[in-house]
């Protein structure tokens, strides 16, 4: 049982994201709002003037408010990902004392086997020869 839990142990400290993934999960995300923002762009300049000047003058309330929810959006995506890093650090944190806790424990039964096979080699010793000191003298 003791080789399964530290089995489980080593296979869950394997399955970490190190910090280069998580970078390249962050720049990866990055690039596609660039990419986003670009085709935006791109759309936004292919409008004629008049009909840009048209969307303009109808929709400037809604653009003020998706300037707004994009802004909250952003602290939003913030919070979540440094959520989601603590979270993940203190699953680690909890798995790495669950390993010292089982070591501790597997070295404490070490001790009680070891301990045992003393007793036990002593018990299995020959008695030893007992002499009474009024027989000797005598």
């Amino acid at each position: 049982m003791l080789a399964r839990v530290q089995e489980r142990l080593e296979r869950a400290a394997e399955g970490r994201a190190g910090p280069a993934e998580l970078e390249a999960a962050l720049e990866r995300a990055r690039e596609q709002i660039e990419a986003l923002a670009q085709t935006t762009a791109e759309l936004q300049e292919g409008l004629p003037g008049a009909v840009q000047d048209g969307l303009r003058e109808h929709f400037r309330p809604s653009g003020r408010h998706l300037a707004e929810v994009r802004g909250l959006m952003s602290q939003v995506i913030r919070r979540l990902e440094r959520l989601e890093g603590d979270l993940l650090a203190e699953r680690h944190a909890r798995v790495d004392d669950l390993a010292l806790l089982v070591d501790l424990v597997a070295s404490g039964w070490r001790g009680v086997d070891d301990r045992l096979a003393r007793i036990e080699t002593a018990l299995n010793a020959p008695p030893a020869t007992v002499y009474r000191m009024e027989e000797r003298r005598g």
